[in-house]
């Protein structure tokens, strides 16, 4: 009897190797990789998709400047189309003149050629505040917010510019086949700010050459989920892709 329990813990010991050999990671070939899939929504799910961005520019003297562009796409949707609505505050404090911007950025050429999410900040004066952020919103709802079904603001068509100026400086809007841009150029030479949605990619660039300024960058990215109990069919979709696996093995 103990020879054969002792037979089996050899036979067991000579094994390991070879099973610790086949688990032993390997790289994966970029072919593999582009087979690969994340998690996904089934069709009818999402409700509405949007994209709000907001550019302000707010001087020492209180004066604010920038614009909120905003796009919601349903299912009644033709074609996308962004909505512009301006802003135009004047300032609360007392009125004073705003000394000219005398700071010095050298440098970041390359910058303006990223991919993915860029979000840069450069200062050369005192007092400022520069705010860049990307929200990701998800909610379930029945039917799509108010919001989507009545657009706000002026229609951006592709290929324009709409523009605006007041004491703070003078704002861009400018959509092309690739994307939308909003521009900032503040006034007595206090810097700029530009905020990028195209190609894939987002960009927030903020220059302060003065003293006093509060700059806000700002992209939210909402999505609408239908929330209803999971029907008999959709359970047997989901059923019917997991019996693939396992011709796969799985």
């Amino acid at each position: 009897m103990k020879t054969s329990i002792w037979l089996a813990v050899l036979c067991l010991a000579t094994s390991l190797p070879t099973q610790a050999q086949t688990l032993k990671p390997i790289e994966l070939k970029d072919q593999e990789l582009a087979n690969l899939r994340g998690r996904f929504v089934m069709p009818g799910r999402i409700i509405s998709f949007g994209i709000v961005m907001s550019s302000t520019w707010q001087n020492a003297n209180g004066e604010v400047i920038g614009a909120t562009s905003s796009m919601h796409i349903q299912q009644s949707t033709i074609t996308p189309q962004f909505y512009v609505s301006m802003i135009d505050e004047k300032g609360t404090g007392s009125a004073r003149s705003q000394n000219t911007g005398t700071g010095t950025v050298t440098g970041g050429s390359g910058l303006s050629s990223t991919e993915g999410v860029t979000q840069i900040v450069r200062a050369a004066g005192d007092n400022n505040s520069a705010y860049n952020n990307v929200d990701i919103n998800v909610t379930r709802a029945n039917q799509a917010p108010a919001t989507a079904t009545q657009p706000q603001g002026q229609a951006l068509a592709a290929g324009s510019t709409l523009v605006g100026a007041n004491g703070a400086g003078s704002l861009s809007i400018s959509s092309t086949g690739s994307g939308v841009q909003l521009n900032i150029v503040a006034s007595n030479n206090q810097g700029s700010t530009v905020q990028r949605l195209a190609q894939g990619g987002l960009m927030q660039n903020t220059t302060l050459l003065g003293a006093g300024n509060q700059v806000s960058n700002l992209t939210s990215l909402n999505v609408v989920l239908r929330d209803n109990v999971p029907t008999a069919g959709a359970l047997n979709g989901n059923l019917d892709q997991l019996k693939g696996l396992r011709t796969l093995g799985f």
